[in-house]
């Protein structure tokens, strides 16, 4: 091995300490910018804007600063200026011929935040920020005005041009400014500070700090047409996160009466934290924005984490305290799914994922956030108990929702290694492919056998049902997987249900709901209905579930021999095929497995003589047809669904026009 390591080095080549480089003051970053703002696209330019921004906010923050101005100008410089204390101008301590300014602006891991009380919370927590931005920018100045006296500094590329000038006296002003102009050396030629995004990065910022005014300025040839920003904004939210939400959901519709929202201080005066959570009742993407102590964390973190918990726990909690059951089953993924969400964390000495900080890793930030904000989730559910069951049974459903994804998916990896499998109780047809094949879905096993009997067995399967099928409208996940004959008809279709639908794997060309001519026959039918609606709606769009007629009255009268559908189509052949006949002999069939098996394939099962009647959906391409998908939505919910005061509404307002009950 060590003749291989020979073989491969360079020849002639040495490594001695003058090959050891040192680099020094803020050199590593020009080297390496990647590791300090992400890279050098278009992000990490705007982040130079948020590192000095950032300074600002934590001079608000600590209550030292009420506004804050920001500028953008065409030669590509930005401006930053607040009314804070102004950075410190005197000698350092540990440099004494060099000003706190500039040893801030030149040193990397420097600053007033790494201990004491300057400040109790801030953004800017490993001293890089300032110096980076000084590091990667062409040309910065800085201006602090401390004890009514004016002082100025200039830089290029990390190093000072000069030392720090008292410029002179200035009154009714204090604070720091930061002008500078990123450097096209590492950003290229053509990169720009954009307006659009350095205007929406200060509007959050205002969001997320109720006590600041920002004071937006950009020259108007550097908004790009349909930008959608002003040249000049007074940037001012007294209600914080609940206006920001406020303006982003512009009116959508909510499941509750309005919006989570409030601030709570952390325990052992730790910081605070405010949040905004909605729940929209549409079907838009909702979002997650986090923050921590102004800084953006795309990643989340553990702030994110405690509010999960919090309202996770606490919709579990009010569910147990309505005595739901399924509560039990509410997941984080439930409860944020579709939800719109602001977070914003106040912490001391909080703990971030790399010097961009795009995720809080400060493990007890978990624990203070879940505590302070659990109890104001209780209360707020149970002050309005409509919003919060409202809430819940939408949570529920998509924890349910969510159950038979899974079960759809580990369906699909058990049978895709097995043989398909079909339910013992199916009498399935011969032809190997689907064309011209038919599946009658029968009530019971005696129903089955006559239509066993009457069938043709190349074309014509049998399903017998036991009973009532499953009210999936009404049912949870659990129950669903749990019920054989809702399993048997889906193993039988062989297609899967609701998003892992797959219609060229169903089974059969039609699929024939064939129940008894009665009032049980026909809450059968409706439950067989409702099932295809809901989990299998492309089935019905398709053309493909029918219903079939079979009658309720055989009508004989020497070698004639008729068939009725219903007491109305009775009295009509009465009226018409046997008019002013005597001793009409009338059956009622009690059900189908009641008939002979040769009277039930004449009527019902022969295609050349039965009459189907195909069930359809609105296809929702055209107004109408998403109004009548509607309609019929409503309709599903009123009369399957889990509200039993909505088929009450609905039974008293059409009892009236009831007829003919058969009871």
């Amino acid at each position: 091995m060590s003749d291989l390591f020979q073989q491969l080095a360079p020849k002639g080549t040495e490594y001695s300490a003058k090959d050891i480089e040192v680099l020094e003051g803020l050199e590593p970053v020009r080297r390496r910018p990647g590791m300090y703002i992400g890279g050098t696209d278009d992000r990490a330019l705007h982040h130079l804007v948020a590192e000095v921004l950032d300074n600002a906010m934590d001079e608000a923050v600590a209550g030292h600063a009420s506004w804050i101005e920001l500028e953008l100008d065409t030669t590509g410089c930005a401006t930053i200026r607040d009314n804070g204390r102004g950075i410190p101008v005197d000698p350092h301590p540990k440099f004494p011929d060099k000003s706190a300014l500039e040893v801030i602006l030149t040193t990397l891991h420097s600053g007033g935040k790494f201990g004491g009380d300057a400040y109790k919370v801030s953004g800017g927590l490993h001293g890089v920020g300032v110096s980076v931005v000084n590091a990667l920018s062409d040309r910065l100045v800085v201006e602090v005005a401390r004890e009514r006296k004016l002082y100025r500094q200039e830089f290029s590329r990390g190093v000072a041009q000069g030392p720090l000038m008292e410029v002179g006296a200035v009154q009714n002003r204090r604070g720091t400014t930061v002008i500078f102009h990123p450097d096209p050396e590492i950003f290229g030629d053509r990169a720009r500070l954009r307006a659009r995004t350095v205007y929406r990065m200060t509007r959050s910022k205002a969001y997320l700090f109720r006590g600041v005014q920002i004071r937006w300025k950009c020259d108007p040839l550097l908004i790009d047409d349909g930008d959608d920003i002003p040249a000049e904004d007074t940037l001012h939210f007294p209600n914080g996160l609940s206006d920001f939400l406020d303006s982003v959901l512009k009116g959508r519709p909510l499941l509750t009466r309005g919006f989570f929202a409030g601030t709570s201080p952390l325990a052992d005066d730790m910081g605070q934290v405010e949040w905004a959570v909605a729940w929209p009742d549409d079907d838009e993407d909702g979002f997650l924005n986090t923050y921590c102590n102004t800084v953006p964390t795309p990643e989340g973190g553990t702030h994110e984490q405690g509010l999960r918990n919090a309202l996770t726990k606490g919709l579990r909690s009010y569910g147990d305290l309505l005595g739901n059951k399924k509560a039990a089953s509410v997941t984080a993924e439930d409860v944020m799914g579709g939800a719109c969400v602001l977070v914003s964390l106040f912490i001391r000495d909080p703990q971030f994922q790399g010097q961009t900080k795009d995720k809080l890793v400060s493990v007890e930030a978990a624990r203070l956030v879940e505590n302070a904000i659990k109890d104001h989730f209780d209360h707020w559910l149970s002050a309005d108990p409509e919003s919060g069951k409202a809430l819940l049974g939408r949570i529920i459903d998509r924890a349910e929702e969510r159950q038979r994804k899974r079960a759809a998916k580990e369906t699909s990896r058990k049978t895709a290694t097995k043989r398909l499998r079909l339910p013992g109780k199916l009498a399935d047809c011969t032809r190997q492919i689907n064309v011209g094949t038919e599946l009658f879905l029968v009530e019971g096993d005696s129903a089955g056998g006559s239509a066993k009997s009457s069938r043709s067995r190349e074309t014509q399967a049998i399903l017998p049902l036991k009973g009532k099928i499953l009210n999936v409208a009404s049912a949870s996940a659990d129950k669903m997987r749990q019920n054989q004959e809702v399993k048997d008809l889906i193993e039988a279709l062989g297609c899967g249900t609701r998003d892992g639908y797959d219609g060229e794997k169903l089974r059969y060309e039609r699929v024939i709901i064939m129940t008894d001519a009665d009032v049980d026959g026909a809450h059968i039918a409706s439950l067989l209905m409702t099932f295809f609606y809901q989990e299998m709606p492309d089935l019905i769009r398709d053309g493909h579930l029918f219903l079939a007629l079979p009658p309720l009255y055989r009508l004989a009268h020497g070698q004639t021999v008729v068939y009725a559908r219903d007491d109305a189509h009775k009295d009509e052949l009465l009226r018409t095929t046997f008019a002013g006949k005597k001793n009409i002999e009338i059956s009622r069939f009690k059900g189908l497995g009641e008939m002979p098996p040769a009277q039930l394939k004449e009527t019902t099962m022969d295609p050349r003589k039965r009459t189907l009647i195909k069930v359809t959906l609105p296809s929702g391409r055209t107004e109408e047809d998403k109004e009548e998908a509607k309609d019929a939505a409503n309709l599903v919910e009123t009369l399957m669904g889990k509200k039993a005061e909505l088929r009450f509404h609905y039974i008293q307002k059409h009892a009236r026009f009831a007829r003919d009950l058969d009871i």
